[in-house]
């Protein structure tokens, strides 16, 4: 949902501003061998807009590469040619979507990125790094719009993800002041809010206690991080879990 920008993928070895299909955007560092310490894990990325959680995931990209772990980034919606192309219609400002078709198209692109992207790479092995999941789903669309309630929505998912879920999930959670504060400094910088960032801040209040909410429910799979501080202080909260995972 939230925009990528050039500046925060400066720890990436490609660009994801355009999605290009001749592109691979696994990336893949030298590996070690069949017996790597370690295990092959799904791990996404949730939080409103202007959290700070797209900057977390390529940051965490870059240190696993730098340990010799092979990596697939994904963002939603996006990934694919397909989902990169409804990617452009849900962001776009100038379209009136209506909540449950909006949802319905969310859940079209991690359909596609699902079955063409993370099935085949999660069966040869790695960490899929994902840029939202389909919490974004349950809480945008659900908390957010209101179009289904939250065990609707997430069993709704289950058929769409075709059962992949994430090993962990890291909610990067700010206020929703802070966060209009942050989205408003890149206004500053001359772009174009996109459509969802356009919701206003009592939307993003519903969506925020919707995460919370799915964070409490399922404790073992999320890890609620504080997204307050600089990006050196969250990147340690989040490296701290993930060395608990990994080794």
């Amino acid at each position: 949902m939230c925009r990528l920008y050039e500046n925060q993928a400066i720890l990436c070895s490609v660009s994801l501003y355009n999605y290009d299909k001749n592109v691979d955007y696994r990336v893949s560092t030298a590996l070690k061998d069949s017996n790597q310490q370690g295990r092959d894990m799904i791990i996404s990325f949730e939080g409103i807009d202007g959290s700070g959680k797209s900057t977390q995931a390529h940051r965490l990209m870059a240190r696993l590469s730098r340990e010799a772990k092979e990596i697939m980034y994904v963002r939603e919606p996006g990934g694919t040619e397909v989902s990169e192309r409804i990617r452009d219609v849900l962001l776009d400002p100038g379209l009136t979507i209506f909540p449950f078709a909006e949802m319905l198209l969310f859940s079209a692109a991690r359909s596609q990125l699902v079955q063409e992207k993370i099935k085949p790479f999660h069966a040869r092995g790695g960490i899929i790094i994902c840029d939202r999941f389909f919490d974004s789903t349950v809480a945008y669309q659900g908390g957010g719009r209101g179009v289904a309630d939250a065990d609707w929505l997430e069993s709704f998912q289950r058929t769409v993800t075709a059962g992949v879920w994430p090993d962990r999930t890291y909610l990067v959670d700010i206020t929703v002041t802070e966060a209009t504060k942050r989205l408003a400094s890149r206004s500053g910088e001359k772009r174009l809010a996109d459509r969802m960032e356009q919701a206003g801040g009592p939307f993003f209040e519903r969506v925020r206690a919707t995460y919370l909410s799915l964070a409490e429910k399922d404790p073992k799979r999320y890890v609620v991080i504080d997204g307050s501080g600089s990006e050196d202080e969250v990147e340690s909260q989040i490296w701290k879990d993930v060395s608990s995972l990994l080794y």
